[in-house]
């Protein structure tokens, strides 16, 4: 691909809204040193969440499988080992404040379901609940409540405490038929 086609396609991503990740120096550089390609990886943003839900999509008609039961189970274990790697992680060295930890819980469980995802399982609706709260002298207890069917359906939760804080999270595995 010639510098002119690449410098087009840059400035064509910029007023797109996309960025470049690779300044046309660096790609230069790269050039440079014998060993490109011929793409540039972009990375796209949204200025506002919530603009392309005005976009009416058509209704994507699916067949039929009539499988009712998994190929795959939740894997509980897996799930469980996930959820303590990113708490401690995450919150390991944190003080508890309001603020910050509104913010970590909704971190904090997107991390979990991209996690969570990876693992591929098939069929299965991922629901990720975390909850951060201040250690003091007080007693808590949390409770669920969910129409599921115990066969295919699971669950998986660990909770982290440290010094000033406690977090409890909970991955919820719903087969979906």
């Amino acid at each position: 691909m010639s510098d002119l086609a690449k410098e087009k396609a840059a400035r064509l991503l910029k007023k797109r809204g996309s960025l470049s990740s690779l300044g046309s120096h660096e790609v230069r550089a790269k050039e440079a040193f014998a060993k490109t390609k011929d793409s540039i990886s972009t990375v796209s943003y949204m200025e506002e969440p919530g603009h392309h839900d005005d976009i009416p999509r058509p209704a994507v008609q699916m067949e039929n499988t009539y499988q009712l039961s998994p190929a795959q189970r939740f894997p509980v274990l897996t799930v469980k080992d996930i959820l303590k790697d990113v708490l401690t992680s995450y919150l390991q060295e944190e003080k508890y404040e309001p603020e910050l930890c509104r913010q970590m819980t909704k971190t904090i469980s997107e991390v979990v379901k991209a996690r969570v995802k990876d693992l591929m399982i098939p069929r299965y609706k991922i629901i990720v609940i975390i909850s951060i709260g201040q250690i003091r002298d007080q007693n808590m207890r949390m409770g669920s409540r969910c129409l599921w069917d115990e066969t295919h359906d699971n669950f998986s939760s660990h909770t982290f405490k440290n010094s000033s804080l406690f977090a409890t999270a909970t991955v919820y595995g719903v087969y979906f038929e």
